[in-house]
């Protein structure tokens, strides 16, 4: 039998610092604290009671009597069959539960990712389904190698400017169930807005009146909310629950009309969705070949018709999440990976059951809020209402007219623009505003993708030319004897800023007396990177040749010893002084 020497074992241990990173960083992976941030549900569950388990399914019963409608209006927005709207809430309920992070978010889907879903739906409803499945992986990547920081390079301007043309997008290709018209929507503003003057002349009686019915009934709706709260007493009570069930109550209002229509007139004068696939999907892996008219596609065929453009779904669904995430956690704290694993998984386990992508709902998750829930089990709830809506109530669904979904998107749209950040931006910062604007001219007119591409490329451009003209002032100080020229640096030069640094210190320098001073103050530079350094260098040795007094004042050490590794010799040049400038004077005139 060996025997195992305890020290020589130790010694082994710490002569292999990478062996013995490993295990630590294993260790800390597995730790108990990472399992509950990254399982959620086991912090929370524990705790659960009673009080939690019925707020939960007031909340999660409330969520669903706005989800319905919403899920067969977004369906409809995505070119889907209105069924393909409520499938897409069925397993996020029971994900979020286990890895969602904040109590409060409702996932499912919403009217942008349903825009940007429509241009595929064309082709398959099984583009829809996979564009879910990838998008979820996608995400869930992200999550995992931390790179939720990305989307902070994505600015207020061009999201505003995404989900204005977004809105407007939406509205306008709603103009053709509004107006109950014929022909199709269009995938874009310009083409919605086209084909609406087009086919204007095919406008129906009913669908435009009970649109517009429907659009007021929601905006009165929510008023007869106002002042009132699940809380107070029975009749505000009652105010508020038909308040935060508008969405369902104008559906219900428009069933009501078409069934009435229908039996007095022996007609249809309403389109409406009729057929409504009843009872749960098939479950199934996701579809990664399919088959539209005579045309098959294979995997490969499918990820070239959804092309580069499609990975905005993911990254739209990470925005939206994360922001509703920010906007409803009490101090603003976000676990921003916790939210995109969810929202990943929600996505993937959504795609075995025929969902479209799907991501967190503003307007869902305020009235999840407001509806008092306790925790995440919230969904579940809501998911099991819409399974029994799918097996119970699809044949009352016939008689929904696709006038009253127009009237309740494009209320909701409304909504979504902030026409108050256009003034905002015209007084305050109008290269805001220019960026704005061009990130919805392309939404609207091109793409939505292309939109949001173009602002994110837009932006770029902007910030490297800001880092190539970092703010670099001068100033002089002239007394009797001789002037002193201060040169004072950014924080940070890189090398874009080099050649601009470079021009900034000749033009002060050709500014001043032959015999004056040059000082160029480091003191607010924290970081400079070789270039700049070199430029630097290069340029005091022209100065020394021309005789030039130069003084490199309060660099700090690492920026120092950058600069004397290109050149040693100028290491004297380097001055630390807390000293008003006019003490510089004299210590350079002593030395």
């Amino acid at each position: 039998m060996t025997v195992v020497n305890v020290d020589q074992l130790k010694n082994y241990e710490e002569s292999n610092p990478v062996r013995n990173r490993k295990g630590k960083s294993v260790k800390k992976m597995c730790n108990e604290k990472v399992l509950k941030k990254r399982v959620p549900i086991i912090g929370w569950l524990p705790k659960y009671n009673f009080v939690f388990f019925l707020q939960d399914i007031i909340a999660g019963v409330t969520v669903a009597l706005t989800a319905i409608p919403q899920g067969i209006a977004y369906a409809v927005i995505a070119g889907l069959p209105p069924e393909y709207g409520l499938y897409a809430s069925l397993v996020d309920g029971v994900i979020y539960l286990i890895f969602g992070s904040s109590k409060d978010i409702t996932v499912g889907p919403t009217a942008v990712m349903s825009s940007l879903v429509a241009k595929y739906t064309g082709y398959s409803q099984d583009f829809a389904v996979l564009s879910a499945f990838l998008s979820g992986c996608v995400i869930l990547l992200m999550g995992i190698f931390h790179l939720g920081f990305l989307v902070n390079f994505i600015s207020k301007p061009v999201i505003n400017g995404f989900t204005t043309a977004a809105a407007f997008q939406i509205a306008a290709a709603q103009l053709k169930a509004f107006f109950g018209l014929d022909g199709a929507s269009g995938n874009y503003f310009a083409e919605s807005m086209s084909n609406f003057i087009s086919n204007i002349k095919t406008a129906r009686l009913w669908d435009p009146i009970l649109a517009s019915v429907t659009v007021v009934m929601l905006f009165m709706l929510k008023r007869l909310g106002n002042g009132c709260s699940r809380t107070d007493g029975f009749t505000k009570q009652m105010r508020w629950f038909i308040s935060m069930g508008r969405n369902a109550v104008v559906v219900i209002f428009g069933m009501f009309v078409a069934y009435i229509l229908k039996i007095t007139t022996n007609n249809e004068p309403l389109k409406l969705i009729r057929d409504i696939g009843s009872g749960l999907p098939t479950v199934g892996l996701p579809p990664f070949s399919t088959s539209s008219g005579n045309t098959t596609y294979n995997f490969n065929e499918m990820l070239e018709v959804l092309g580069p453009q499609s990975l905005v779904l993911p990254l739209v669904a990470i925005l939206e999440s994360v922001a509703i995430a920010k906007a409803f956690a009490i101090g603003g704290r976000v676990d921003a990976t916790q939210e995109m694993i969810a929202v990943g998984l929600c996505n993937i386990g959504g795609s075995f059951f025929k969902s479209m992508p799907i991501t967190g709902s503003f307007t869902r998750t305020a009235l999840n809020y407001a509806s008092g829930v306790q925790t995440p089990a919230g969904g579940v709830w809501k998911s099991l209402v819409i399974v029994a809506a799918l097996s119970l109530l699809t044949s009352a669904f016939y008689y929904i007219p696709t006038a009253s979904l127009a009237g309740l998107i494009m209320t909701a749209m409304y909504s979504m623009v902030d026409f108050g950040i256009f003034a905002r931006f015209w007084r305050n910062s109008k290269i805001e505003l220019m960026l704005m604007l061009v990130t919805m001219a392309v939404s609207l007119f091109i793409g939505l993708e292309y939109g949001i591409v173009a602002g994110i490329a837009l932006e770029c451009l902007i910030l490297l030319y800001n880092t190539s003209k970092p703010k670099i002032t001068a100033n002089s100080i002239r007394s009797d004897s001789s002037e002193i020229v201060t040169v004072t640096l950014s924080d940070s030069l890189s090398y874009c800023a080099a050649e601009h640094v470079r021009k900034s210190i000749i033009e002060a320098s050709n500014n001043a007396a032959p015999d004056s001073v040059l000082v160029i103050d480091g003191g607010n530079l924290h970081r400079m990177d070789s270039t700049v350094a070199i430029n630097l260098m290069n340029l005091i040795k022209e100065f020394d040749k021309d005789s030039r007094t130069v003084v490199l004042l309060n660099f700090k050490e690492d920026l120092v010893k950058l600069c004397t590794d290109v050149e040693p010799k100028l290491g004297n040049k380097f001055v630390k002084s807390n000293k008003p400038l006019d003490f510089i004077e004299v210590s350079i005139k002593n030395a």
